[in-house]
């Protein structure tokens, strides 16, 4: 990542003081040299689980940002795919990468604009932490009413970080910065990835409709524990709550 690519100090801080839709337009034009784009090694490890399960017909990248994830789509899908998001300069950048590649489209997640059955495969790197706990259930229904029955929705999530850990240090230290922010200071910019814990989306996938299976994603290495530092939740949608998940403590 040069700095002349890499947005700086300036472009960072008006950003944070934007809200979340007018930053990530603000962003886009550099997005792609930040460490904010989801790293070629997890998109390959997602690749290699996803090519194992498929392939897949029509598949969705649930806010796409500047498409990172499309490749993903492209490898495992046979069928078009789309990436939607609510950021106009983050589809503007994503598009004009990639012409013709998928289908853009600007919405809210919340409100997907899509026919029920629209897809057979969803995916998603790095955006939850953009919502709040109380709005994830209603997010995780609306990619369940776009899937075909049998349709899946996957995403990777890294283990977290142990108490006391320099991780686990720095990641506090973000989520308080962003609480006072949003404290003394409007629009809201919401990003809290801490709250975005495994056991509780389980829960809240097969409230939703879905059956849940967890894939280790070796390539990015394990714990002293011997846990992997990143899964890949894979959740199919099926007409009960069925659920299926391992538990090694995380």
């Amino acid at each position: 990542m040069s700095a002349s690519q890499s947005p700086t100090l300036r472009e960072l801080a008006v950003q944070a003081l934007s809200s979340v839709e007018h930053g990530y337009d603000l962003l886009a034009p550099k997005f792609d040299h930040t460490p904010y784009r989801t790293p070629e090694p997890v998109l390959g490890a997602v690749a290699r689980v996803l090519g194992a399960l498929g392939p897949f017909g029509r598949g969705l990248d649930l806010c796409c940002g500047t498409g990172a994830g499309l490749p993903v789509l492209r490898a495992v899908c046979r069928e078009r795919i789309t990436g939607v998001d609510f950021s106009t300069g983050m589809l503007t950048v994503g598009r004009a990468r990639a012409p013709g590649a998928a289908d853009w489209v600007r919405a809210d997640a919340r409100a997907l604009p899509f026919a029920p059955a629209a897809f057979d495969l969803a995916v998603s790197f790095g955006a939850f932490g953009h919502f709040l706990p109380g709005e994830r259930p209603g997010l995780f229904a609306q990619v369940r009413s776009v899937l075909a029955p049998g349709g899946r929705f996957a995403f990777p999530i890294a283990a977290p970080a142990r108490p006391g850990s320099s991780g686990y240090w720095s990641l506090l230290a973000f989520d308080t910065a962003m609480r006072v922010r949003n404290a003394v200071w409007r629009p809201r910019f919401v990003m809290y990835y801490r709250d975005f814990a495994l056991t509780d989306v389980v829960r809240e996938l097969a409230d939703a409709g879905f059956r849940v299976e967890l894939y280790a994603l070796d390539e990015l290495g394990r714990r002293p524990d011997g846990s992997p530092r990143c899964r890949l939740v894979v959740a199919t949608a099926v007409r009960s709550g069925a659920l299926s998940c391992d538990d090694d403590g995380w």
